[in-house]
């Protein structure tokens, strides 16, 4: 399937004087799993309410499957599922009677068969009433409710909080198979392995700004090497002092490189001293995250969180 599903356009909101997001440029392809990565603040819940129209932009526009997300929004909302990060529920119903409920409001009736399998795979209990469910249990709810009833496109803001490990699993799982049935899902995750291991493409937001937008595979192909390199005996302790090039850490006859230019010169020094065995190690999502974000809130580019 082809075509921009979502796409918004100088994307702005503002808190009174409070920055919400600035400018934002972005387009989510049909059938594409797509990861919305930031810290707590950046503007990613922002980002999924004015595409839903809870909040109205200060300016820029938003539009869902070519429709404008507010002069359209009752026609958008019959495609969409939302699981919102902050839940609230109607605490006097059972889990069967708030989903028999969201069955009536959205007019149609989700496959029983589906439904009853999306909770026996999420271990959920739908006899007992909400206001008696856990935290865990309310998302657990409020997961069936939106893939039982599969729309187009899913807008899913931390799905697996409070989740245990295995039923985090299983809602990628979920995710991946809403994907291969060619619809969309846009997520947004504090946990950079899940997004790393599902998405199709990746876009990290900072202080209001959409960073950068990539595909996951060309996000962690970073134009620098990590190494490790073993020797017979120990190297010298300036060996590697070279233009782009930091020295991680030694392990007996080994060295741990992160190499950013230069890398013959490595090889050559290495071979010159006699190395016995090298081993590449890969770039995580989280390392390239951090590369924007670092630990003191700034970005690659040098500009300050």
């Amino acid at each position: 399937m082809s075509g921009d599903l979502i796409e918004t356009q100088g994307l702005t909101v503002f808190y009174g004087s409070h920055r919400g997001i600035r400018d934002v440029d972005l387009t989510v392809r049909q059938g594409e799993v797509f990861g919305f990565l930031g810290p707590n603040g950046a503007g990613k819940t922002t980002t999924m309410r004015v595409l839903l129209d809870i909040i109205r932009p200060t300016r820029g526009r938003a539009s869902l499957f070519g429709l404008d997300c507010q002069r359209d929004g009752v026609a958008i909302r019959k495609r969409v599922a939302y699981v919102p990060g902050e839940l609230a529920l109607y605490g006097n119903l059972t889990g069967r009677r708030y989903l028999d409920t969201l069955d009536r409001l959205r007019g149609r009736r989700a496959a029983p068969f589906y439904r009853r399998e999306l909770c026996d795979r999420l271990g959920l209990d739908t006899t007992r009433r909400v206001a008696e469910y856990s935290q865990g249990n309310k998302k657990k709810l409020s997961l069936v409710a939106a893939f039982m009833a599969k729309p187009d496109l899913l807008i899913l803001d931390e799905p697996t909080g409070g989740l245990d490990p295995l039923v985090q699993q299983t809602v990628l799982r979920m995710v991946q198979e809403a994907r291969r049935e060619g619809r969309t899902v846009f997520f947004s995750s504090h946990i950079l392995s899940e997004v790393q291991a599902i998405s199709d493409r990746v876009g990290i937001i900072r202080e209001g700004r959409l960073v950068t937008v990539e595909r996951v595979d060309d996000l962690t192909a970073q134009p620098f090497h990590r190494l490790r390199l073993s020797f017979a005996q120990q190297p010298p302790a300036e060996a590697f002092q070279i233009a782009g090039v930091t020295e991680l850490d030694r392990e007996g006859p080994s060295v741990r490189l992160e190499v950013r230019e230069n890398l013959a010169e490595v090889m050559r020094i290495a071979a010159a001293i006699g190395i016995t065995d090298m081993e590449t190690q890969p770039v995580t999502l989280e390392e390239v995250f951090l590369a924007y974000y670092g630990e003191k809130g700034v970005d690659r580019h040098g500009q300050g969180a």
